[in-house]
């Protein structure tokens, strides 16, 4: 990465709220296997496998990384349905890098998909009602009052 966009990607890390966060660990996740599902194609045995094992365990440490941000002390059903789902996932990605097939990825990018674009989604809403409420606020010029005789 070149270092204008290394300071780029750091700044927007660093200023993200914990939400987007989230949504970047998950693009991360989602582009690591990808990623490794490239290196199915490399001819070189050597280079192949390095390609897809170095992604897969991205990938892997970025779930392990989702799973700690979970609020585990609070007993909630998203949070245990959660940590369940990412240890589905590193248990795929688990297989297809000890096997090197395509598979169990597939199968986690189908899941996990759904996922990240739910979570996007709620982000977005999220945005668009914080921007009406802040709009509501903004009583413009006096704070409301009517200028009409």
């Amino acid at each position: 990465m070149n270092p204008k966009a290394a300071s780029y990607k750091k700044a927007a890390i660093l200023s993200a709220s914990p939400e987007r966060l989230i949504l970047m660990l998950f693009d991360g996740a989602m582009d690591a296997m990808n990623r490794a599902k490239e290196g199915f194609k490399i001819e070189s045995l050597k280079e192949r496998n390095e390609a897809i094992s170095n992604n897969l365990i991205k990938a892997q440490n970025i779930f392990s990384e989702l799973q700690r941000s979970l609020r585990m002390d609070k007993k909630s059903e998203f949070s245990e349905r959660m940590y369940g789902l990412y240890s589905f996932y590193t248990d795929k990605l688990n297989e297809a890098n000890f096997k090197k097939i395509e598979e169990p990825i597939d199968t986690v990018l189908r899941m996990f998909q759904e996922i990240r674009d739910a979570w996007a989604e709620m982000l977005t809403k999220q945005t668009m009602k914080a921007e009406v409420v802040s709009r509501n606020q903004a009583g413009g010029v006096g704070g409301g009052i009517s200028l009409r005789a």
